[in-house]
Formats: C-alpha cells, structure tokens, sequence
C-alpha cells in the first residue's frame, strides 16, 4: 500500500497483522483494523485510558482531534464507545485519502473529516460542547508555533463541555524543555479560566531521566477538584499502564515543571 510519490505510505506492521503509516520515512501510527482496541503506541494508550475513565464505559462522546494519523484514536472511540459523534482536524489530505481507501474506518463510524490547519478550521466550526478534545500534532519550539501559545489553547478549552477533557500530546526531545513549557503554558491558561490545573501522564523513565519521548498533559473541568477524588483518579490511571507509569496531578505537574525549570537556571 502506497502513493506515488512514496511520501506517504501504509505498510504491513513488523510485529503483528497491523499496519503502520509512514510519513517522510517516520513511522506516524499502528492501525489493526481487526481489533480496533489493540492500541500499540503508549502516548495514545494513556490518552485512551483517560477516555475510558472519565466516562461511563461504552457511552457514547463527541470527542473533536486535531491531527488524525491513521484515525487509530477514532477507531478506538467507535469500538469503545459506538455511536461517538467524532470530527476530525488534518492538515494533510493526501494522508487522510490513503488512510480512506486504503484502511477505512468501521462504516458505521460517525465520523466527519476537515482538511486544513487546526486552529483556522478551529474558528470555522460551529460545534461546541466537546466531551473530548484530542491535539495530537507534531509541533516544536520552532514548528506550528501557532499551536502552541495561550492563545490557542484558549480557543480549545472554550469548545470543551462542562464535563469536557483536553488531551494534547506533547513529543519533546532530551531535556524535555518545550514539554515544561507547555504544562507552564497549559496551567496557565486553565488558571485564567479557574480550571485544576495540568495532569500529567508519561513513562516514568521519561519524566525521571527527562529522556527524549512523549507525555500526555489533560486539563479541562471534566477532571476532578477534590482530594478524593484527585486521588482515585491518579490511582486508577496509573495501575491502567502503560508501564512503567508516571499520572502527576495538577500540583505535581506544577513542581515537576518548576523543578526542570530551576534546573536549566543552573546549567
């Protein structure tokens, strides 16, 4: 399975009866179109995780991602939830017509795709009241810097429901820098917008060692404020894996990013 021009192509998985989706040579995501659950990258294991938690299993959500890959997230939400009122974001149409043809999703998915740049299609949609928002999109200090700043993720919160989630995938290189800079940026805005703050979710090898890899920051009033509750939460999302697992709280992400951000002052 391929295009012609090589750019973006789907192939046969190393390690299963899967499929991957290569991008310029990267592998982008997993798809088993037999067992939709089967979720091999763990940023979007701990991303599923948090939908499983935060709702009643099998109730249908409206959950909006902004940056799609192969719809591995999408399949998931339909097998999980079915009847899911989904919308998709891509800025890349040539992948979103090899994933279509090559690899279509459950035709009974209720599923709209929008071509075009997140935060511009953004302010062109009409819906609100998201139970779920999903960013998953390869920015950097240098790249779609427009993705990145208050102002961006101001517009996302606005479109959340009142028990909505914001889940936004963060890759970040040794150091994990850009990573502490958007928890700063994230609390910063749920702070203007009297939300709990950022949780954090990522192998725990990665915050520890502050190793190249991904973390999962969620915010949004969906989440919970009390101790108790705060404290079920981070339990039943760690023993959800991927392991090892770290699932900071709002408070521990904030000393978390302030500890990284002391330790840059001293080097």
């Amino acid at each position: 399975m391929n295009t012609p021009t090589e750019r973006v192509r789907i192939v046969p998985a190393e390690f299963d009866d899967g499929w991957v989706l290569e991008v310029d040579g990267d592998i982008q995501s997993h798809v088993d179109v037999h067992a939709p659950r089967l979720i091999r990258f763990e940023y979007l294991r701990r991303i599923g995780n948090v939908l499983d938690t935060c709702w009643p299993p099998s109730q249908p959500i409206r959950i909006l991602h902004l940056g799609a890959g192969a719809l591995t997230l999408a399949r998931y939400v339909q097998a999980t939830r079915p009847g899911s009122e989904q919308t998709v974001i891509e800025l890349d149409a040539e992948l979103m017509e090899l994933v279509a043809s090559e690899l279509p999703p459950d035709p009974d998915t209720d599923l709209r795709i929008v071509i075009g740049d997140a935060r511009a299609k953004l302010h062109e949609l009409d819906d609100k009241g998201f139970e779920a928002i999903v960013v998953d999109i390869f920015t950097g200090p240098d790249t779609a810097t427009h993705l990145c700043d208050p102002g961006f993720y101001q517009d996302v919160l606005m479109r959340l429901s009142a028990q909505g989630v914001l889940l936004v995938n963060i890759g970040d290189e040794e150091g994990l820098e850009f990573f502490r800079r958007q928890a700063q940026v994230l609390h910063q805005v749920t702070t203007t917008r009297e939300l709990n703050g950022v949780w954090t979710l990522a192998d725990a090898s990665t915050l520890d060692r502050k190793l190249a890899g991904n973390a999962v920051l969620a915010a949004g009033p969906g989440l919970p404020r009390g101790h108790d509750e705060v404290t079920t939460l981070r339990s039943r999302l760690a023993a959800a894996g991927p392991f090892p697992a770290t699932v900071l709280t709002p408070g521990q992400t904030a000393t978390l990013t302030q500890i990284y951000a002391d330790d840059e002052e001293m080097t």
